[in-house]
């Protein structure tokens, strides 16, 4: 068992729990209320408050700050929660805030890459292998699914929803839903067909890769309202895949962001 580390010029809150073998670096403070699980470093003027809670194995580069209150003007300041789990890597001057009510957690998952300055608002709901790059900001209440990539300075309206697999491309304005396994591109975000490259890399096949191509085709289709088109759909012929993208526009209550032009045809043929 090794024991924590604590930096002299560190503060840290006799109430706040720390796991074994826990770094804490110079000028870093932690309040009350903060749980901090086993071996995670926290790197230099780190500022964790609130009732914060870490898993194991993350590491917290300079400057980060965890756990402050939502920027919203009608907050009360309950200790509302934040839920960061394991193995995440939370650059510099990343901020990450806390729920508006005890009803409510912000919520990270395992094994997240923050680059520096992105922004996780209150209430958000991130699940596991995001990847946000530098930038990056996420309105209140925003979820995004597994192994989506957030390109840089891209900002997600509250609210809305990231599907799985997404690649949402950089200097983007994301203000209505983002489909599972698509690609965005441009100012005002709109669909540029699959993310090729992510779902390759999550093992997803060929088959069900041009299956995901036809039902973008088939829900985007100009000559039926998008609900026509949806019901068109045999879902129960469908890949797991391909009903979690149906599903996902069904349940939209934001609607989904547009398809540009010229996208899903021959830049995502296999």
């Amino acid at each position: 068992m090794s024991p924590t580390k604590i930096h002299p010029t560190a503060i840290v809150s006799p109430k706040a729990e720390l796991g074994e073998d826990v770094e804490i670096g110079p000028n870093a403070i932690i309040e009350d209320l903060v749980r901090i699980g086993d071996r995670t470093k926290i790197g230099p003027m780190v500022h964790i408050q609130g009732s914060t809670e870490m898993g194991p194995d993350n590491v917290v580069y300079t400057g980060a700050t965890l756990g402050f209150p939502p920027q919203y003007l009608g907050f009360k300041g309950e200790p509302t929660k934040l839920v960061i789990g394991a193995r995440n890597h939370i650059r510099e001057y990343v901020s990450i805030h806390r729920a508006l009510d005890m009803e409510h957690t912000t919520r990270i998952g395992d094994d997240c890459f923050f680059m520096g300055s992105s922004h996780i608002a209150h209430d958000c709901q991130v699940g596991n292998n995001v990847i946000m790059a530098n930038g990056a900001l996420l309105a209140g209440h925003v979820t995004v699914g597994d192994r989506s990539f957030i390109s840089g300075n891209a900002a997600i309206h509250q609210f809305c929803r990231i599907g799985r697999l997404v690649m949402a491309g950089g200097l983007s304005r994301l203000t209505q839903d983002v489909p599972p396994f698509t690609l965005t591109t441009g100012y005002q975000a709109c669909v540029h067909g699959l993310n090729l490259v992510g779902l390759r890399r999550a093992g997803i096949g060929a088959a069900v890769r041009s299956e995901l191509k036809r039902l973008l085709h088939e829900i985007y289709r100009k000559d039926m309202t998008r609900t026509e088109a949806l019901a068109a759909i045999d879902v129960e012929s469908l890949s797991p895949e391909g009903r979690e993208l149906v599903e996902f526009f069904k349940t939209s209550k934001r609607g989904v962001i547009p398809l540009g032009r010229g996208s899903a045809s021959s830049d995502d043929a296999e």
